[in-house]
């Protein structure tokens, strides 16, 4: 019986299919990491922080050292989404490199690069671009949020085509998983729709196998980690904490976290979400149930509770602090990763847009 003839509706249900195929992924990915390879990423809009960390970079470290083929786009290309600037690039290209060092990416495992070095990925927008639809477009969350955001403010052609370009950034090196949230599922499906027309419509002549593979979602199964003020954390918000800060601009950070005047701790983060929330750091920090450090904080008080997080947090993080403090006074060892970096995704995507121009007949 499927899922929706269970009575799921439409979108549960496919969230549910791909909840169970993210861990029959997971499973194989211990026993054949060779039959993987990610592409993952981030804008360079601003500094990297603990969020960033426990979403996602973590797990990329993990799938890395596994053996899954990793590559990481620096999606510089995409600040100017809805931006009418670049604002200081360089220097944030730089620093989300030093973090992803500084966290234990080894380049000699993954392939950092970016969006605007790669030519040959930005074509292939192209040809992508007559696969999809205009309604199509439109309909995506991200691109609708956008548009029911802007006001009188026109959206910009990039920012509709912004899913399209997420595309190009998966196939061009042909990955078959891409680590996501929940939310980002329908940019996922976007481009399986994309890599299925365009063996529809051009396939090749001579093999049975598509020129590209239908790229399939790897679900993040860490929890949300709020700001410091409660909310959802952001860059923009000024409500994180950024891999680079000391322990000094950490402490002074945390001790004006939200919290609400309940001396005795819980986790309960539907009815006590800022409370929850650093209980859950420090949880992630210690490598503990966050149940437990409630109970055992007891009646400590939100000051007892921020005594605990901003030990745990400096802690953890005080390894990579000091590598990224390595890596900051020898910025040529960080560009010669980049330039590295961007070198092999050349080839990888020269490669691919050449098979596509062969599958449209325009290798001439």
């Amino acid at each position: 019986m499927s899922l929706t003839e269970q009575g799921l509706p439409d979108a549960e249900a496919s969230l549910a299919r791909s909840t169970e195929r993210s861990h029959e992924i997971e499973a194989d990915i211990a026993v054949n990491p060779g039959r993987y390879r990610i592409l993952t990423g981030d804008r360079p809009t601003g500094h990297l922080h603990i969020g960033h960390y426990f979403g996602s970079l973590q797990n990329r470290v993990r799938l890395a050292s596994l053996g899954v083929e990793t590559y990481v786009i620096i999606a510089d290309y995409q600040v100017i989404t809805d931006r009418d600037g670049v604002g200081p690039i360089k220097e944030r290209v730089h620093s989300l490199l030093t973090d992803y060092l500084a966290v234990g990416l080894d380049p000699r495992e993954v392939t950092v690069f970016t969006h605007s070095a790669v030519p040959a990925l930005n074509q292939l927008m192209l040809p992508f671009l007559s696969l999809v639809t205009d309604a199509e477009l439109r309909r995506n969350p991200t691109v609708k949020a956008e548009l029911d955001d802007t006001g009188d403010r026109p959206m910009s052609g990039l920012m509709l085509t912004y899913p399209v370009h997420q595309a190009a950034d998966i196939m061009f090196c042909k990955a078959n998983l891409v680590p996501v949230g929940k939310d980002q599922l329908p940019h996922l499906e976007l481009a399986r729709v994309i890599a299925r027309r365009f063996d529809e419509r051009y396939g090749r002549s001579d093999e049975s196998t598509p020129v590209f593979p239908a790229p399939e979602a790897l679900l993040s199964a860490s929890g949300t980690i709020l700001g410091l003020d409660g909310q959802k954390m952001s860059k923009s918000k000024g409500n994180t904490i950024e891999l680079r800060m000391t322990a000094d601009e950490t402490a002074k950070l945390i001790k004006r976290a939200v919290t609400d005047s309940d001396r005795h701790i819980t986790f309960d983060p539907d009815n006590r979400p800022e409370v929850s929330n650093l209980v859950n750091l420090a949880g992630l920090c210690l490598g503990r149930d966050p149940q437990s450090i409630a109970e055992e904080l007891g009646d400590a008080g939100g000051g007892g509770l921020k005594k605990l997080v901003t030990e745990a947090v400096n802690d953890y993080f005080a390894p990579i602090r000091a590598r990224r403090r390595e890596l900051e006074a020898d910025p040529g060892y960080v560009a010669s990763v980049l330039a590295e970096g961007n070198a092999r995704a050349n080839a990888v995507a020269e490669q691919t847009l050449g098979e596509v121009r062969s599958a449209m007949q325009m290798a001439y």
